[in-house]
């Protein structure tokens, strides 16, 4: 690790908005010293996008941020760079390169000044990746043969190697299993520098020092961890919510009061009206009574009325206090699957045979690595290579949400995307849908590469979930890797009302207790097995 005393990333009135004018967040202002810092925020509010500005691969519209030390950077995308290898992710693919020609009798003056004195570095790298738990990891296998969490614990092998004193983590616990990520939580806790985390993973962002939240393009940021920042948050609210039917009150009070004062003036004036037409007094009497009257009028409703405005001010403040928050709502139609109807059967080398029947719920669970993924995708795909366990459709109509959700054409808009999965659809229904998944307006025509990680996410569960027609058996790849806390909540519902079959892979525990699974299964290296959830251990 560097000898830096101070690392730091400060950010000064820092603003941006993308080339069509979107605006992502205004006059930013805060700073990140040595410790560690959880940055939260709805999926889309732009916490990727500040990572890249912070890193540089961005450009602020407005303000500067200064950076004081290297920063190394772990994208959530990792997985999608099928063709890198291991030492790829750990940065020294070219100085490894160097030393094995030099090993090999090439003197080239060039590859001595690229290994420098780093004569050790392949003792290193595997010392590293052996830290992590990648021990039967080699240097060169390819990142495409790799689980998610693999890939994962390589890249932060790679940041511990690199020593760089400004980190950022995007989701780096995505896909990892038990074991991965406590050996994460573990490298986390003894880190040194500045680092700053985006992650939905509520046990993570319990071990930051503090919480930054980006939303609606502003920061907040709190001296302490997320949990207690949503205890802080959830009083705050509630005193929020108070205080606006408080103001709501007083409104309505105002109004009524105006109502009643108008009424008695109305009434006056038809009196006095009375009276003139009547003669009951001379007309001079009459004109003098008539004017201040008028006046008299004219300054109660000017009082009135500000009354009524100041009080319709104090109602806006205290909602614009109040959180209304954005979440995907999803209403998933019908696929019609009998409770009998065969829709899929899972067979092993030892003779076990597990058949999904109707609206059944199946947890696949184990280690990283074991092949879980391949399975799904032998499921999903007959083409596709097998694993140590035979899928065999009897439906076609299956959907695949693949966890690295690499099945979407990058250059293909939004609305294309999910037009291509219910080709009988309107456009105009299908934009109605995708609202329900935040996409509205001219957003539909967004470019897919250019989204984040959970805005990519929503367009492939809305490809999933809105096709024409409904997909018989749902197979989820740890789905909640990309969701905020919001999202995922609204996943749970739709699934609790899906009628057809449910596979999912989760490392998520408390994900799958919401989702009514009735079959549990553990895939090891000899097959699968059944796995009572009262009897699960780590895995």
């Amino acid at each position: 690790m560097s000898s830096l005393q101070n690392p730091s990333v400060v950010l000064t009135g820092v603003s941006f908005a993308w080339p069509d004018g979107t605006p992502v967040f205004h006059g930013l202002d805060a700073a990140f010293g040595c410790g560690r810092t959880g940055l939260i925020g709805a999926n889309g509010t732009g916490k990727t996008t500040l990572f890249r500005l912070i890193r540089g691969s961005l450009t602020p519209t407005a303000g500067t941020i200064g950076c004081c030390g290297r920063v190394r950077y772990l994208p959530q995308h990792l997985a999608l760079r099928t063709a890198d290898t291991v030492a790829d992710l750990l940065g020294v693919r070219e100085r490894l390169d160097a030393l094995r020609a030099i090993e090999a009798g090439d003197g080239d003056p060039r590859h001595f000044d690229v290994l420098a004195d780093e004569w050790d570095v392949e003792a290193r790298a595997r010392t590293v990746l052996d830290s992590v738990g990648l021990t039967s990891v080699g240097l060169d296998r390819v990142v495409g043969t790799l689980s998610g969490g693999e890939t994962v614990l390589a890249a932060l092998a790679g940041l511990r190697l690199a020593g760089d004193e400004v980190v950022l983590l995007d989701e780096p616990t995505n896909n990892l299993d038990r074991p991965a990520r406590r050996r994460l939580y573990d490298t986390i806790t003894t880190w040194r520098g500045a680092l700053i985390v985006v992650s939905h993973d509520v046990t993570l962002l319990d071990l930051m020092d503090e919480t930054a939240e980006l939303r609606a393009g502003s920061l907040t940021v709190f001296g302490g961890t997320y949990s207690a920042y949503r205890e802080y948050l959830a009083q705050e609210q509630a005193a929020a919510e108070q205080a606006l039917r408080t103001a709501e009150q007083a409104l309505r009070t105002e109004q009524r009061q105006r109502i009643e004062a108008q009424t008695k003036l109305a009434r006056r004036q038809r009196y006095a009206r009375t009276d003139f037409e009547n003669k009951r007094k001379p007309r001079a009497v009459m004109n003098q009574r008539k004017t201040e009257a008028q006046v008299s009028a004219g300054k109660l409703r000017g009082e009135l009325d500000e009354k009524v405005t100041t009080a319709r001010e104090e109602v806006q403040e205290q909602a614009g206090r109040v959180r209304r928050d954005a979440r995907i709502r999803i209403d998933l139609p019908d696929p019609k699957v009998p409770a009998g109807r065969r829709l899929a059967e899972l067979r092993d080398g030892r003779g076990t045979v597990i058949e999904m029947r109707g609206p059944e719920r199946l947890a696949l669970t184990g280690r990283n690595g074991i092949g879980k993924t391949r399975l799904l995708e032998t499921l999903a795909d007959p083409g596709a290579a097998g694993s140590i366990v035979h899928a065999i459709r009897h439906t076609d109509r299956i959907g695949y949400l693949p966890q690295r959700l690499d099945r979407l054409d990058d250059d293909a808009d939004i609305l294309d995307t999910v037009r291509a999965a219910a080709p009988r659809t309107p456009p105009g229904e299908i934009r109605a849908k995708l609202a329900r998944f935040l996409f509205r307006g001219d957003t539909v025509h967004r470019r897919v590469g250019d989204l984040s990680g959970g805005e990519r996410f929503r367009v492939a569960l809305a490809q999933l979930l809105l096709a024409d027609p409904p997909n018989q058996l749902v197979v989820l790849d740890e789905p909640t890797n990309n969701l905020d806390l919001g999202s995922v909540d609204e996943l749970v519902d739709a699934l609790d009302a899906y009628r057809g079959g449910l596979i999912v892979v989760s490392h998520d525990d408390a994900f799958l207790a919401r989702l009514r699974i009735q079959t549990w299964l553990s895939l090891d290296s000899d097959g699968l097995r059944e796995d009572r959830p009262s009897r699960r251990g780590p895995q």
